[in-house]
C-alpha cells in the first residue's frame, strides 16, 4: 500500500462525498427539510463534478491504468468494471435528470426519479472505490495506457 496515486484517491474521496452528501440530502427530504435538500443536493453535484474533472482531466493527459492483478481473475474484474461505467453513466445521466426537475419544480417526476438516482448513485459510489482498491491497493496498477487498452487489455 506504499505507493498510492494522489489523483485516482482524490477523485475517488470526492465520489464518495458525493454518494454521502446524496444520502443526506435524501434523509432531509423524509424530513420534508427541501430547502436544506435542495442545498445538500447541490453540494452532491458539485462532489461528483469535481471526481469528473479529475478523472476526465487524468484520462485525457495521463491515460488510465490497467488492472496489475492476477491473469485468473483479469476477466472477472473486466465485467465489473464495464458494470461499473455502465453504473456511473447511467448514474451521471439520471443524475442531471434529477437535479434538472427538481430546479424546475417538476416535482412529479423527481420525487419518482430521485430515489431511483440515489440508489444508481450509491452503487456507484460502491462499485467506484471497489474499482480503486482493486486497482491501486489490493494489486498494484498494471500499466497506464488508453482507456480502451485499460478496460479490454489489448
Amino acid at each position: 500500500m506504499g505507493n498510492i496515486p494522489i489523483l485516482p484517491t482524490i477523485s475517488t474521496f470526492f465520489i464518495v462525498l458525493s454518494a454521502i452528501t446524496v444520502a443526506i440530502g435524501w434523509w432531509q427530504i423524509k424530513q420534508r427539510k427541501i430547502e436544506t435538500h435542495r442545498k445538500t443536493m447541490t453540494v452532491a453535484a458539485i462532489f461528483a463534478i469535481i471526481f469528473f474533472v479529475i478523472y476526465a482531466s487524468r484520462t485525457i493527459f495521463i491515460g488510465n491504468t490497467s488492472f496489475g492483478g492476477p491473469d485468473d481473475i483479469k476477466i472477472y474484474y473486466t465485467i465489473f468494471l464495464i458494470f461499473h461505467i455502465a453504473l456511473a453513466t447511467g448514474g451521471a445521466i439520471l443524475g442531471i435528470i434529477s437535479l434538472w426537475t427538481g430546479f424546475k419544480n417538476r416535482l412529479a417526476t423527481h420525487k419518482k426519479l430521485g430515489p431511483i438516482t440515489s440508489i444508481v448513485w450509491f452503487f456507484t459510489g460502491i462499485t467506484g472505490v471497489a474499482v480503486y482498491l482493486l486497482l491501486y491497493v489490493f494489486y498494484h496498477g498494471g500499466e497506464t495506457t488508453s482507456l480502451i487498452k485499460a478496460i479490454f487489455g489489448t
